[in-house]
């Protein structure tokens, strides 16, 4: 049996991503600036016009650079350094930025549907084809918003919450182009608010999809695309392996599994050489670089409990 100090412990960091989040950081900041930009053009649109779904296209938007600049700001300061108060750092203040989107997402939505169901008993006259060229702008501003952020996205639970914000905004634009014709065209005064209920509900789906996500994350829950019996399963498979007690596995942030686990040796086992067949197991088989194992030699548990 391997001994360094007591058990045996093997402890694996992830790998360094900083060149993918820098590009990640210029591409957000990118989108920040031009959703900042087009968002005054949207709601002096919107005043004019006269149209709700344009100023809840506005409003979201508004969510939108505030989403954006919360993301970019978790960005900063999960680069800051671990200290012996925080050891593993700022790291998880981006599932808390995506906690705080998906809320401001969710209050959004309602927002919508409570002002949209308001104006469908009385719908008021609005500017039809003023409120398209308008929106159609928004669309465009979301479209490049959307493809700049497409890869970050599935990395980060951060970045995902930042594009379904502009997924949902993007969605809202297009509606808003919608009922703006259908206004210019057959004076259908409803399909402002029809248009509007839509968007608030569409978005309203992407926010709990994110909010369930977060909070996973927040609750250590196992992460979604792991299967923790089967991982349990091919550790035990190991030769060496007698018997696996205290396994966890969590998520400190996006892109970032953790795991710890007690594992009770065989009598013959080589613990140094189990150590690293286990270690290759969770790196290859499941991505897993950040473990904590404790090797357990035959009566561990029972010295354990004496002392």
């Amino acid at each position: 049996m391997h001994h360094a100090h007591g058990p045996a412990a093997f402890h694996a960091h992830a790998p360094a991503h900083t060149h993918e989040r820098r590009h990640d950081k210029q591409r957000l900041a990118a989108t920040l600036a031009l959703s900042a930009a087009y968002l005054v053009a949207e709601v002096v649109g919107g005043l004019l016009t006269g149209s709700l779904a344009l100023l809840a296209d506005a409003g979201h938007m508004l969510a939108d650079v505030g989403a954006l600049a919360l993301a970019l700001f978790a960005f900063w300061l999960a680069e800051r350094p671990a200290g012996a108060a925080r050891t593993f750092g700022w790291r998880r203040f981006e599932i808390l930025a995506a906690l705080a989107n998906g809320l401001v997402l969710a209050l959004v939505a309602v927002g919508v549907l409570l002002e949209a169901f308001e104006r469908f008993r009385a719908p008021p006259a609005v500017n039809g084809l003023g409120a398209f060229a308008v929106a159609s702008g928004g669309l465009l501003v979301n479209a490049i918003g959307l493809f700049l952020l497409r890869q970050g996205r599935e990395r980060s639970l951060n970045l995902r919450g930042a594009w379904l914000h502009l997924v949902g905004d993007a969605l809202g634009s297009a509606a808003a182009m919608a009922s703006g014709l259908a206004i210019w065209a057959f004076d259908w005064r409803a399909a402002d608010p029809v248009a509007s209920a839509a968007i608030a509900l569409l978005v309203l789906r992407s926010a709990w999809t994110l909010l369930r996500e977060t909070v996973d994350v927040l609750l250590e829950a196992a992460p979604r695309h792991l299967d923790v019996d089967e991982l349990r399963g091919a550790l035990l498979a190991e030769p060496g392996v007698a018997s696996l007690h205290d396994l966890h596995v969590w998520t400190i942030t996006s892109g970032m599994v953790s795991l710890s686990c007690h594992v009770h040796c065989a009598p013959e086992a080589d613990g140094h050489a189990l150590l690293l067949r286990l270690q290759d197991v969770l790196r290859r088989r499941f991505a897993i670089h950040h473990a904590t194992l404790q090797l357990e030699p035959a009566g561990f548990e029972e010295a354990v409990e004496v002392c």
